[in-house]
């Protein structure tokens, strides 16, 4: 069974965050998932360490907002009735 590679492309990394490329080049090019340029034509790499980090921040992330954010059912109800008004 081959390993893992250590480098991933722009499209294997919108594959496994099942995004765009587009989207993973954003993250990119604000910094917000760490990458490489290689290559005469500045082909964009990112280490599957990199990847896997960004992950684990997004999770820690999605749980501070949501800690900061309670999703209330008295909201939710209201939202709903609101809704079908």
């Amino acid at each position: 069974m081959p390993a893992a590679p250590r480098f991933l492309t722009l499209a294997d990394v919108a594959e496994v965050l099942n995004t765009s490329s587009a989207q993973v080049y954003a993250l990119v090019r604000r910094g917000e998932l760490p990458a490489i340029k290689i290559g005469g034509r500045g082909q964009w790499r990112v280490e599957a360490t990199e990847l896997e980090k960004f992950i684990e921040k997004m999770y820690a992330d999605t749980a501070a907002f949501v800690a900061e954010h309670p999703f209330l059912e008295e909201q939710s109800a209201a939202s709903e009735a609101e809704a079908d008004v």
